[in-house]
């Protein structure tokens, strides 16, 4: 997938557990590690909002954009 989430280095830089920013923004832990791990599809912008009020920073200290192919790209071509 060519936007990724960089909430990983977030947390690091900010020296804050997974487990303290799901308790801080109201998000299961299952929901926050898809989120953390690349797997999530869609993330609504009140998660967002909630993410960057708590971890105060942008939402594009959060997201970026590649135009490299990611491991889930491979998916999709079809290959066997």
């Amino acid at each position: 997938m060519a936007i990724r989430v960089t909430l990983d280095r977030m947390l690091l830089e900010r020296r804050m557990s997974l487990t303290e920013l799901c308790d801080r923004v109201g998000i299961t832990m299952a929901n926050l590690s898809i989120l953390k791990t690349g797997k999530a599809k869609a993330v609504r912008f009140s998660t967002l909002e909630a993410l960057c009020r708590e971890l105060d920073c942008q939402p594009g200290d959060l997201l970026t954009y590649t135009d490299e192919p990611g491991e889930d790209d491979d998916e999709d071509e079809g290959t066997d």
